[in-house]
């Protein structure tokens, strides 16, 4: 898995490519969500296009980082999960927790609304 991190007024839009399953690299994305926190930026867009597969360890580490931006008084949304991934958001019911949108350019502007600019 790989992250691409790019800032645009003030929400934190990270490019997911790759597997989420499990291991160092996912601890890495958390870290990533802390250390965006840590500097004040607490609206985060997880652009999900280029994920490849998503597994129950995937799914925490998403929980993880939503509630790291809620728990900080932001928000955490989802854009371009592909039929699979949402799929699996679906079936585990975690599309009532997640918000989610097809571009990632809703998704920024449904951030910047939530935070009032």
């Amino acid at each position: 898995m790989k992250v691409k991190e790019r800032i645009i007024e003030g929400i934190a839009v990270l490019g997911i490519s790759g597997k989420m399953m499990g291991g160092p690299e996912q601890a890495t994305l958390h870290d990533k969500v802390r250390g965006l926190v840590s500097d004040n930026i607490h609206w985060v867009v997880m652009d999900m296009g280029k994920v490849e597969w998503l597994n129950s360890s995937g799914l925490g580490l998403l929980m993880g980082c939503l509630a790291t931006c809620r728990g900080a008084g932001g928000d955490m949304v989802v854009s371009r999960a592909d039929r699979e991934v949402n799929s699996i958001f679906m079936l585990t019911q975690v599309i009532k927790v997640f918000e989610t949108y097809e571009t990632t350019e809703e998704a920024i502007e449904a951030l910047k609304e939530k935070k009032g600019n």
